[in-house]
Parts: C-alpha cells; structure tokens; sequence
C-alpha cells in the first residue's frame, strides 16, 4: 500500500471508530446566570453557594414563606422575645468530614455577624453554647422576627476550617448536598455532589455554573446545549425559547418587587406632590403587557400577592392619570414651559435614573418610564450601571432616582427588611433614602415586638397604605422570574424565594 493510500485508509478507519464510540456521557449540570460570585464569603457572595447547594443556614424557608427547620430543629424565644434558644440538627457533617456543634455554631455566627448583613447585626449581644447541640441568642431589644434573620445567606454555618487569621475567609465549608470544588471569580464555580450528605447523595454528580451576562446569550445556551438551565431572561428571549420544543420555559412571579427608588431629600422629590404625581404618570398596565407581557404583573404597593398578609389585596391598582399628575406638579410650583419641560425659581423638573443588566427588562421599563414622565413635563436621564452603583449612590447622597428589581424576602418575614430600611431618615441602599414618616417609623419598632393579633394586621393594613401614599419607593411591576432548562432535565422547580437551584431534587432524563 502506497504512503498515501495508507493516509486515507487510517483517517477512513479513525472516523469509523469514533463513530462506532458512544459520546461520552455528560453528568455535569451545566447553569448559567448573570449573576457574579465575586468571592467566596457568604457576606457579600452567600446568595450565590446556597443557590448551589454548598452553605446551608439554621432556619430554612418553603414555597410559602413560612420558616422550617434548617441545620436546626427547632427554636424558642423567652416571654419577651430578647432571649432564642436554638436546638441544631444531630450528625450535620461539614464537606471536610467534621461534624456541626454548637460551638462551630457559635464560631461561624460570630465572625459573620462581625460583617455587612441585610439587617442590623448589633441586635445580638451574645452567643451562648448550653449544650453540644443547643446555641441561645441574648438580644439587646425584643425582635419578634429574629429566627428569619438565621435564614439569610450571610448566617450560613461554616466549617471552623473556613476561617484563616483574623476569621479571613480561606476556604467555603458547608454542609449542603454539594462542596465547591473550583472557583474562578467572578464568572465560574464548580461542584460535585456530597457523598456523605446527611439525606444521602444527590443524583446529579457535579454541577457547572457560569455568569452569562446578556439575556440573549444564556437563551442561545440552553438552545445549542452548552446550559441546562438558564436563568432570568428577557421577554424577548423567552417567547423565541417557547418555539423550540427542547427546551421548557417556566414562569413564576416571586417576592421580588420592581420599583423606582427616590431621593427624598433631593429638592426637586422632597414635596410628596412630586412623588405622586411621578406614580400617577406611570402606566403599569402597559409595561406588564407590552414589556413584560405578563397580564396582571402590574404593581399596587410594595409587596406582592405572594407576600401573605404583607399584601393587601383590598387595595385598587395604581391608576395613570396625567391629568392629576400635571396638577399637582403645578400645585408643587413646577410649571410648564414652550420646551415641555416643568421649570420652578428657573430650574428644569430634570432627573437621572440609574439601573442596571442583571434584570435585562429593567433598561426596557426605565426608557418606557422616561417616555411617560416626559407626557407630565418631566426630563429623565437614563444610566445603565453596574448594581454597585445604587447603594454606592445612596451612600455620597449623588442618587436621584433608581430602577431596580428589589427582593423582599431575602429575609421571609420583611419586617427585617422594614426595620433596616424604614425606621430612619438614612433608609437603606435598595430602600428609601432621606426620607422620613413617624407613623411608619413607629408602627415598624410596634410590629418587631408584638406578635400576629388583630391589632398586628390592623398596622400592617396601615404601614401599607401609609407607603402608597407618601410615596418613598414608586412600586412598579411584581417581578416575574423567566427562567429555561433544557428537555433532558427532570424535576426542575424555581424556589420562589430564590434560596436554591434546588439541585440535588433534579435528575436527568434516562436516555
């Protein structure tokens, strides 16, 4: 056989058996989403590893809501609601095979209420071990939703092993059905499944999760196979997925809230006329259905449907009316000029808004939101940022107005969220900001330490109503997560308070 007859006989014989040789099986989970893991401490970053499955917390939540136990079992307050006393969970291993106490509680609960959390972590005064299994909390002021506070990411338990000089975080050790096995911030974290986790070893073997940053570009992913399952996509993305019969698309509306955040202290929104008029000009029933084309998506107060007794269903929706809008804006001295723009003491009605790409239909609601303002005379500069740039505007007080998907329920019950954001003028970052109300203020501090009577919905009714009216955050759109997997991944669910992928529940289809 000549040189080059032997070259073509050997690539005819190498294509032959490679096409007699079965893929290789792919076990590996492949997700992809916008958001970042920037590092691996639960501070700034836990959303991202209990979303994985790697950290878990003391208190867990399900799809409504309500807590359950967690990494403990169960847990009590003292009469007066300042003392808690938490039972943990027997035989919890770590990912480097010891196991949880409750000095490894305590330890991993320090150092963490020792940094940034969504709620005020001076309210702890003191860590207590009564026995290897049982930790008490000494509160400095009675705070009825203290044990929603253990629920949140930023309180996961870690190994002690986590912990380097100083309590600097060196490695992530949880204890969920996966451990983290290689980490490339900000875009990349893998996971193979826990073998020794106490319900015993989940199904899929080993999870890839990579930051996708256009909606676009993870609906393209999960069509050509390279993602299982992608999440938060645009409308636009999710009606072509719906005409691809290999992939699934599942819609949930969530806690999450869509809202234009304000600085109340600026001169041009510190009069509740303005406010209001900013909100009646806003025309919600067309951004729920022609941008989000989800009908009935249009928001009336802050908390959504989904919120239990947080929402108020008797309320009417948040009707457009320019008319009244352009009334009360003269009735606030900003009168309409040739140009269309509002003036007062020579000064134009003109605001910056900032949002942001991780909810890619923000940008489409803050152009529609200028279109609208414009018909009341109002000029409005639209910025995509990075997220960081909200509360960092909110701290230097730069901020005018924002856009942004805010979640309530980051902490179940929101009164944590309520107690961090609206008992001060400083509000917080993704909550109102210079603005002040003494009756929300105190009924706030009232429902932190009663507990659920008639009276206790009796304030809440009133808290609500109270918000709508004096307008510190313009609620726009309840949020609708659109998320897409791919036809070989069975018992997909999205955790509606979007603590978990919910990993070890899925598995593949058989082939």
């Amino acid at each position: 056989m000549t040189a080059p007859r032997q070259i073509i006989f050997l690539f005819l014989l190498s294509s032959f058996i490679l096409a007699c040789t079965p893929a290789p099986k792919d076990t590996t989970l492949h997700i992809s989403g916008p958001f970042e893991p920037v590092n691996l401490d639960p501070a700034s970053a836990g959303y991202m590893y209990t979303r994985m499955q790697i950290i878990e917390t003391l208190v867990d939540v399900d799809n409504d809501g309500n807590l359950i136990p967690g990494l403990a079992t169960s847990w009590k307050s003292n009469a007066d609601l300042t003392r808690w006393t938490f039972h943990l969970r027997p035989g919890v291993t770590f990912h480097d095979g010891t196991l949880m106490d409750a000095e490894s509680v305590r330890k991993s609960l320090a150092v963490a209420l020792g940094k940034p959390a969504p709620f005020p972590v001076d309210i702890v005064t003191n860590i207590e071990i009564v026995d290897p299994l049982t930790v008490s909390f000494t509160l400095k002021s009675p705070y009825r939703p203290f044990p929603s506070l253990l629920s949140n990411y930023t309180t996961a338990i870690l190994s002690p092993a986590s912990f380097g000089k100083f309590n600097r975080m060196k490695a992530l050790i949880g204890t969920g059905p996966y451990e983290i096995t290689d980490f490339i911030p900000p875009h990349n974290i893998k996971a193979k499944r826990f073998e020794k986790y106490r319900n015993g070893p989940a199904t899929i073997e080993s999870v890839d999760y990579v930051t996708g940053h256009r909606s676009e570009t993870r609906a393209l992913m999960v069509r050509t196979g390279q993602a299982d399952i992608v999440f938060n996509l645009d409308p636009p993305a999710t009606e072509m997925l719906k005409q691809d019969p290999d992939v699934n698309v599942h819609t949930r509306f969530i806690p999450r809230t869509t809202l234009v955040k304000l600085n109340s202290g600026n001169e041009k929104l510190s009069d509740v006329r303005v406010r209001q008029a900013l909100s009646l000009a806003i025309d919600r029933q067309a951004i729920a259905e022609g941008i989000l084309h989800v009908k009935g998506a249009e928001a009336n107060q802050l908390f959504g449907p989904s919120m239990g007794t947080w929402h108020d269903a008797s309320l009417p929706p948040l009707a457009t009316n320019i008319e009244k809008a352009k009334t009360l804006l003269n009735e606030a001295g900003w009168k309409l000029r040739d140009d269309g723009i509002r003036y007062r003491d020579g000064k134009p009605l003109s605001l910056s808004m900032i949002t942001y790409a991780n909810r890619p239909e923000l940008i489409t609601i803050a152009t529609a939101i200028q279109a609208q303002w414009r018909e009341a005379g109002v000029e409005l500069a639209v910025h995509m940022e990075n997220a960081s740039a909200i509360p960092s505007g909110h701290s230097d007080g730069t901020l005018e107005t924002a856009l942004l998907a805010r979640n309530f329920a980051n902490i179940p019950d929101p009164l944590g969220i309520l107690l961090a954001d609206f008992t001060s003028v400083e509000g917080g970052e993704w909550g109102p900001m210079n603005w002040s109300n003494d009756r929300v203020f105190s009924i706030v501090n009232q429902l932190a330490s009663g507990k659920p009577d008639d009276n206790y919905y009796v304030l809440q009714k009133e808290l609500i109503s109270t918000l709508n009216e004096d307008m510190p955050l313009i609620p726009v759109a309840f949020y609708v997560q659109q998320s897409a997997t791919s036809s070989r991944v069975r018992n997909f669910s999205f955790d509606p308070y979007e603590r978990s992928f919910r990993i070890d529940q899925m598995r593949f289809q058989s082939k």
